[in-house]
């Protein structure tokens, strides 16, 4: 009675990796390396030559890919589409094989806890310090930074207190390092932030890229200062258009605040973890050298925040082990689909998070434009003008993505001018026009005062303005 003969491999040429695990498997020799690239993988398939094969299986055994060598009894007819010869489709593991099965029940939602602060005094702190503090009770425990001025005290501050925090403060070898280690951190759903300036700030602008296509929350504090280069270390609004239109490759936004005091680089530093958490989008508090530096009186919240988990996070336990976190999406039908999620994501944003303050708006003929520490000097002027009988407001955006064009669509009918006061080449002035022009707003004449080169606009020359215009409207 005569042996039932042992099928024999054979290879899908575009399944195979090229590990040469079957190589080593084979006590016949029979499989050797390859020698060409196939074209459909850009990989270099092993070659059979079965002449000694006996049909053992150990080769089909050994190799991790389930399509890769199969046995022959299994081959497509000459006819099959599928043929090795005919092209070849890479498919996704997912719709070949379905989901992984749940072993364990999925994790839910940990919520945040609400402590109270004990009463005390209000404090005197610079602008940088008031940034750490109101992070550390948002409940923010890890730090990942690179020492740049003018916003390295907030660093400083945060590696003297994490550690007593139970947290973690690490010095990156580069803004580059520390961005990646945001990624890390943020993807095990720990809240987690960084301090820096302009050029550390460009460096981390893949890495920023990444966590809006992975939907991770994060906040960076850019500390701005003169450009562009190295430029200097004085107070210049030189990253406005950066951090709202230029974060990366692709359909990338992020929540951008523009705080004008230190009590709102506390308040508003409270603010972005709750938004970057709520939304999964990283938050940008842009400063600038004069605000991280100078100091003012800063009072404390009535309580602080314990982070809780999100159900999403990949941290490591039974209940998050099936998460993934990811900006990948190979195929074209999948990312146009991630895309069109993100847009609903920014849409939702720019409906419900517009934030400004008004000042003197109500029955305001001028409207001057201003954030960060030049408004300060805008809203001198305002006190100045009113008393020489002007009716001059100010309108302070405090989001300056999403821009609120709500708030300044109501003040427009009556408005003959805007002039927009700013550090800089007219970034805050671009955004401006741009968000109006998306909205549908036609504005009245724009002036504008500028300085640069970390020279900030003073309050005599925004009244030399307002009064030249007065002067023409006469």
């Amino acid at each position: 009675m005569s042996a039932i003969a042992r099928p024999k491999p054979f290879l899908q040429p575009e399944y195979c990796k090229g590990c040469l695990r079957c190589i080593d498997a084979c006590p016949k020799h029979c499989i050797t390396p390859g020698t060409e690239i196939n074209p459909a993988t850009g990989l270099i398939p092993v070659e059979l030559n079965l002449d000694a094969c006996n049909g053992c299986t150990l080769c089909m055994q050994a190799c991790p890919e389930p399509f890769g060598l199969r046995p022959e009894t299994e081959r497509c007819g000459d006819d099959c589409s599928c043929r090795a010869s005919e092209d070849f489709d890479l498919q996704d593991p997912a719709k070949l094989f379905g989901a992984k099965p749940l072993t364990v029940e999925p994790a839910t939602d940990l919520a945040d806890a609400r402590i109270a602060v004990p009463a005390c005094e209000p404090l005197v702190l610079k602008g940088n310090y008031a940034c750490a503090i109101g992070a550390l009770l948002a409940g923010c425990r890890h730090v990942f930074g690179y020492p740049i001025t003018p916003s390295t005290e907030g660093a400083e501050l945060m590696a003297k207190i994490l550690p007593k925090l139970k947290g973690a403060f690490v010095q990156a070898v580069s803004e580059t390092a520390a961005v990646n280690m945001m990624y890390g951190a943020s993807g095990g759903g720990v809240p987690c932030m960084t301090f820096t300036s302009g050029p550390g700030f460009s460096l981390m602008l893949e890495g920023v890229s990444y966590m809006i296509g992975a939907e991770l929350p994060g906040v960076f504090v850019n500390v701005m200062r003169g450009g562009p280069g190295l430029g200097n270390l004085g107070p210049e609004q030189s990253d406005i258009k950066l951090a709202c239109r230029g974060l990366g490759h692709g359909n990338t936004h992020a929540i951008v605040l523009a705080p004008g005091t230190p009590q709102e680089m506390l308040d508003l530093a409270m603010d972005a973890f709750d938004l970057t958490f709520r939304y999964r989008i990283p938050v940008v508090i842009l400063g600038d050298g004069y605000l991280g530096q100078m100091t003012g009186v800063v009072k404390l919240p009535r309580h602080m925040i314990q982070r809780g988990t999100p159900a999403w996070a990949v941290c490591g336990d039974r209940g998050h082990r099936h998460n993934l976190i990811s900006s990948i999406q190979l195929l074209e039908t999948d990312l146009e689909l991630h895309n069109e999620h993100l847009n609903r994501k920014y849409a939702a944003i720019e409906t419900a998070e517009q934030r400004a303050d008004l000042y003197k708006c109500e029955d305001a003929d001028i409207l001057l434009v201003a954030c960060n520490t030049p408004a300060r000097m805008a809203k001198g002027a305002v006190e100045v003008a009113r008393r020489e009988g002007l009716k001059v407001g100010l309108f302070r955006p405090i989001t300056l993505w999403p821009f609120p064009t709500r708030a300044l669509a109501d003040l427009l009918p009556q408005t003959k001018r805007i002039i927009v006061v700013e550090a800089g080449p007219g970034q805050l002035e671009d955004e401006l026009r741009l968000a109006l022009s998306h909205a549908g707003f036609n504005p009245p004449r724009l002036e504008h005062v500028r300085r640069h080169g970390g020279i900030l606009p003073s309050q005599n020359e925004i009244l030399q303005l307002l009064r030249a215009s007065q002067e023409v409207v006469s």
